[in-house]
């Protein structure tokens, strides 16, 4: 079934024009005003409404969010003769998913309806995967368009419905104990508990205990029995976060629950019998830990089932616009700040800083820049002298910067990042690497290192 295309224009030689370009791949509707477009959305869905910004009555802003509106909700791109950069930043403010100048390019419209619906199908996945998740354990914070995130989102997907031991690797901030209740809530085990211990805040005795349970007089201070982790997650899922600080001692005994699905009590006999789905998580490198004698190998195997490696923020620079816009409105809403947008300007500073803690970095950066926030725009004024500082720009934002020249730097700032690895700036920059090559020739770029060439391959 071919996607559905509105073109939405008062001139009928531009609407005619862009019917026969497109009607072959697509299925046409034509609207020659706005009112009009309207009546069109409210008969049938529409995947895409290409609409002219300057039309009588019904403008193509105030079309574009009459038709954000709707739902199903359909993307929009916006086309003028009158291209200003202040027009654009409007446009895609208000929820425009691109735009362009007239003479409409029609390779280039091509190549952006492609990429629209890419988009859309992608968000539509991801908004199934969302909505199944339980929105009170923050669920919403795993965002990503990037392919380093659909990975994720795809084993997540896959592993969910199994009981397979999964260990989810990240540095500190990426996210791992929700991908941990994502697998939880998505599975046959969500409506038993989910139960998190992060292991590197507990000693050997107290992490011992907290695992197993004690009978009473186990210990100084037992003063009677407690049940453990493993007994209270009894039916759903045990997450482990640092497993690698886990004492050795305490190793062996998870080594067996997952053999043999049974421990005792610190101090105790009894046998206890559990079904328990076991996740851990890591920052640090076990394989190298157990070449160091510091983790048992044995263990290792059993834990190194499924892995879910989370990337961090630094290497998916095209998810920070969705996660800065995700956070802006969320607290805006919980902190009742009339703050709306983020300038191009803040965007691409923000996306030129390293992260070194990550998406929970950038989530605290954007809650303090909303709380303290004096317009309706956060600007560069508002970001954190830190993250100013770092990337070397001053708190006065540059005058007349224009979305090409954004994107320019942050095309460049990927490829300094991967070192001149092209395949690798575009998924860190959640395009397709097409995509950045034709951006690389529209902007007159060359890659950095061996003057863009690719690293050699090993033989097949």
């Amino acid at each position: 079934m071919k996607p559905t295309i509105l073109i939405v224009d008062d001139e009928k030689n531009t609407r005619d024009g862009l019917a026969r370009a497109l009607q072959r791949n697509y299925d046409v509707l034509l609207a020659e005003d706005g009112r009009r477009a309207l009546d069109v959305l409210s008969e049938r869905p529409v995947d895409v409404v290409l609409s002219d910004v300057r039309m009588p009555g019904l403008d193509g802003l105030t079309l574009l969010q009459r038709a954000l509106a709707r739902q199903p909700q359909p993307l929009v791109i916006l086309l003028t003769a009158y291209g200003t950069i202040e027009t654009a930043v409007a446009a895609i403010q208000h929820g425009a998913y691109d735009f362009l100048t007239k003479p409409v390019n029609l390779d280039q419209l091509e190549l952006k309806l492609k990429q629209a619906l890419r988009s859309k199908t992608v968000e539509k996945e991801n908004r199934a995967l969302r909505e199944q998740l339980d929105a009170k354990f923050g669920m919403t914070s795993i965002l990503g368009q990037s392919a380093p995130m659909q990975e994720v989102f795809d084993t997540i997907r896959q592993v969910a419905p199994t009981r397979a031991t999964v260990l989810i690797e990240g540095e500190s901030g990426t996210g791992k104990e929700l991908v941990a209740r994502a697998i939880h809530q998505i599975g046959p085990r969500a409506q038993a508990p989910f139960i998190p211990v992060h292991c590197a805040a507990l000693s050997k005795t107290l992490l011992e205990s907290e695992l197993f349970g004690h009978e009473k007089g186990a210990f100084t201070g037992a003063a009677e029995r407690r049940q453990g982790r493993f007994e209270l997650a009894d039916g759903g899922t045990l997450f482990l976060d640092e497993i690698g600080e886990i004492d050795p001692a305490v190793q062996v005994k998870i080594l067996r629950v997952l053999e043999e699905r049974k421990f005792e009590r610190v101090g105790g006999t009894e046998t206890i019998d559990v079904d328990v789905r076991l996740l851990t998580a890591t920052n640090r490198d076990l394989r190298q830990m157990v070449a160091a004698g510091q983790f048992r190998e044995d263990l290792f195997y059993r834990l190194y089932v499924v892995i879910i490696h989370l990337p961090p923020l630094r290497e998916r620079l095209g998810d920070i616009p969705l996660l800065a816009q995700h956070y802006l409105k969320q607290f805006a809403e919980e902190n009742k700040k009339p703050v709306a947008a983020i300038t191009p300007e803040a965007l691409e500073l923000l996306t030129a800083y390293r992260w070194p803690g990550n998406v929970r970095e950038l989530r605290n950066a954007l809650e303090r820049m909303v709380v303290l926030a004096r317009g309706e725009k956060l600007t560069v004024r508002d970001l954190p002298a830190s993250i100013r500082e770092a990337v070397g720009k001053p708190a006065a934002p540059g005058a007349g910067r224009s979305l090409a020249e954004a994107e320019k730097q942050m095309i460049q700032q990927a490829l300094r990042l991967n070192a001149g690895h092209r395949s690798k700036a575009a998924q860190q920059l959640g395009i397709s690497r097409r995509t950045l090559h034709r951006k690389l020739n529209a902007y007159h770029l060359r890659a950095t290192g061996a003057e863009g060439a690719e690293p050699p391959q090993p033989p097949a």
